[in-house]
């Protein structure tokens, strides 16, 4: 009698922990933090500090102003990009105006935002996976993504070199 029980108890107690919420791992897919702390992705290091050529030179301190050890990453990427930062809106007109060539869509956020809530509406997963909260993301989106070691092939086969890819494997060409 009491090794069944011990065989009851055994299964119902792994249904029963199976329940529990336990310490939950927050997954790359949630880019929010649930903690309280800082935001370790949200700090940008200061640029290094520099000695001026003339110390008479340097222009009066204005607190709450910029610094120039103060992280600029807008600028930093006009600059990584051939562009020279500081001009309108901070975008370098030859930048502007290869990165419009075939068009600028003034709503093009609002457009987007509305196009994606669509499709995940649409694709928004099965019943059981609704309900048990089960992220359907890869699969909704799966159709749409590329297929990375398909295209480095073809690429490969076109006789474009692809220096930052991995080496090429046996019978591939580089």
């Amino acid at each position: 009698m009491t090794a069944g029980r011990i065989l009851l108890a055994i299964p119902l107690a792994a249904m029963l922990s199976a329940c529990g919420n336990g310490d939950r791992v927050p997954s790359l897919m949630n880019l929010r933090s649930t903690t309280a702390g800082p935001d370790e992705f949200g700090i940008l290091p200061p640029k290094p500090l520099e000695m001026p050529k003339d110390l008479a030179a340097l222009p009066e301190p204005t607190p709450g102003g910029n610094n120039l050890t103060d992280p600029t990453p807008e600028a930093d990427a006009i600059v990584a990009l051939g562009g020279k930062p500081g001009r309108g809106a901070g975008l370098d007109a030859g930048i502007l105006n290869h990165a419009s060539r075939f068009g600028v869509a003034g709503d093009i956020r609002q457009t987007l935002a509305a196009e994606d809530l669509n499709w995940r509406r649409d694709n928004d997963g099965r019943i059981l996976e609704r309900l048990l909260n089960v992220n359907v993301y890869y699969r909704a989106y799966e159709k749409m993504s590329l297929d990375q070691h398909a295209e480095l092939f073809r690429w490969r086969q076109k006789g474009v070199k692809t220096p930052s890819a991995p080496p090429p494997q046996e019978g591939e060409t580089q």
